[in-house]
């Protein structure tokens, strides 16, 4: 019986009660190797292109055209590594990195968000806002890109631009403030109005219906 009792209790106990935390382990998202905007090229291309322009006309900069040279030059560099190196080429142009993001658009985005870091009443190079001021430096007229798929590590994204940026005591005449008056992905004035002036309406009711409320409370 003491045999059958504690045969009993040890099921019990091993039961997960509904206050029992169960810790699950999933393995980590695939990755997206046919993404489109990395897999094929013509929409690779149109990515990096719309989305840096995008960029470029926000802080006065003119669009870029894509320039097969730099293109090849970049690719090259990706194929002449097989462990994926996160590092610069060293070579003539302005060059651009990214690796890990879910899309060739989202690659170039965090370019630009290096924005919020940059001090334009002290304008100059830093490691934290370099990519930044090379993808609107103004006076680069063309780009191209290579990608390569880097196991778990996602796609690496290599950028070379023409004529090149981050050129020492420049900066204060190529990189503009945005037109705006704000980063790259922050909303636009005219939004931020419209936000502001239904947030006046919204409370300008609450304070009507309070008074509404008070002075028929006293009635």
């Amino acid at each position: 019986m003491r045999l059958l009792f504690l045969l009993h209790t040890l099921i019990l106990f091993a039961r997960p009660s509904s206050s029992t935390a169960i810790v699950t382990v999933t393995a980590a998202p695939a990755i997206p190797s046919n993404e489109p905007s990395y897999s094929i090229a013509s929409s690779f291309t149109s990515a990096i292109l719309n989305s840096t322009n995008t960029y470029r006309r926000q802080y006065n900069a003119s669009s870029l055209s894509w320039n097969t040279t730099l293109e090849k030059f970049a690719t090259s560099y990706l194929q002449s590594d097989t462990t994926c190196r996160f590092a610069h080429s060293g070579g003539p142009y302005g060059e651009n990195l990214a690796i890990g993001y879910p899309n060739a658009t989202a690659s170039v985005e965090a370019w630009g968000n290096e924005e919020a870091k940059y001090n334009f009443n002290d304008p100059g190079f830093s490691e934290e806002t370099g990519h930044f001021t090379q993808l609107v430096w103004k006076t680069t007229t063309t780009v191209g890109c290579g990608r390569r798929l880097c196991g778990t590590k996602g796609w690496f994204v290599v950028c070379e631009y023409w004529p090149r940026g981050n050129v020492g005591g420049e900066y204060a005449k190529e990189v503009d403030r945005n037109i705006d008056g704000g980063g790259g992905t922050r909303l636009s004035s005219p939004i931020v109005a419209a936000i502001a002036v239904v947030v006046s309406l919204v409370q300008c009711c609450v304070i009507i219906v309070v008074v509404w409320w008070f002075g028929t409370a006293k009635l």
